[in-house]
């Protein structure tokens, strides 16, 4: 049985020294070496494979010069090249970014198990209820979410980008030309961010439209135009659950049960690496 793909890590509230944020407890500044050090607030960590939240204001500290390399892994690091607050991830070489909603949420959910299956680290950003143009009431939509902070990029850089999702787009009503919209949006800041990344996409997981997940269906189909359009290399998975027997293994109407992640995850994984995404 394929394993967990990211590290559950504990580790104490740190300040790097170009970003001070409010929310994690007070500490005291590093030193420059011109007196004792105010004191300031951590900045918020996180365990590898978990979203970051915004916290509060931003100061920036110029006397210090701050090396990413000499942070743990989990803490938030104001980037110089683009002004972003992003994450530390301590094997970034090895770790790909995962963009999702709550089929991808779970340590142990399908997307996670195919990403770890094909040898990477996962660092998961998204959540629940979110998706191209769907919010959740707190988190915003994949866009909206990466824009204002509502969870952080990894520092560095990765050497894939999956982004999986569309089943609440689908759920709140939203337009194909939402949906086209901002995912190509999404897709434009991704590869700006990460220029030398492969970037794939995983469809919307249903039914399939015989079958009574019409919407889901067409949700999926339409992200697989999107990818073409875009040359990204795309999993349509609208018809999966009937497609391969696996309605029985939902805990709910579209969630799945620890059996069905684990038959996704295997049938996700094997898509990935005929499309020559595994780990290289």
């Amino acid at each position: 049985m394929l394993q967990a793909s990211t590290r559950a890590l504990l580790i104490g509230p740190v300040i790097a020294a170009s970003l001070i944020l409010t929310g994690c407890g007070a500490a005291m500044e590093p030193s420059s070496g011109a007196g004792p050090a105010a004191p300031r607030a951590a900045a918020p960590v996180a365990a590898p494979g978990e979203a970051v939240a915004a916290g509060s204001a931003v100061v920036s500290d110029l006397r210090t010069a701050v090396n990413p390399a000499s942070l743990p892994a989990g803490a938030l690091y104001r980037n110089p090249a683009n002004g972003r607050d992003e994450v530390i991830v301590g094997n970034i070489a090895h770790t790909a970014l995962l963009i999702g909603d709550s089929q991808s949420e779970p340590q142990a959910s399908w997307p996670r198990r195919a990403l770890a299956g094909l040898g990477y680290d996962v660092f998961f950003c998204g959540k629940g209820g979110t998706g191209y143009v769907a919010s959740n009431g707190t988190i915003g939509n994949y866009v909206d979410a990466l824009q204002r902070g509502d969870w952080h990029l990894p520092y560095g850089f990765p050497p894939l980008v999956v982004i999986e999702g569309g089943g609440n787009d689908a759920k709140q009503g939203a337009s194909d030309e939402q949906i086209s919209a901002n995912a190509a949006r999404l897709i434009t800041t991704i590869k700006q961010r990460y220029p030398g990344a492969k970037l794939a996409m995983v469809g919307t997981l249903g039914k399939g439209a015989d079958h009574g997940g019409v919407r889901r269906a067409e949700v999926d189909a339409l992200l697989g135009t999107v990818a073409a359009d875009h040359g990204i290399p795309f999993v349509g998975v609208g018809d999966w659950l009937s497609r391969y027997g696996l309605e029985a293994q939902l805990k709910d109407s579209v969630h799945m049960n620890g059996d069905g992640h684990r038959a996704l995850g295997a049938l996700l994984g094997d898509r990935l690496a005929k499309l020559g995404l595994a780990l290289s």
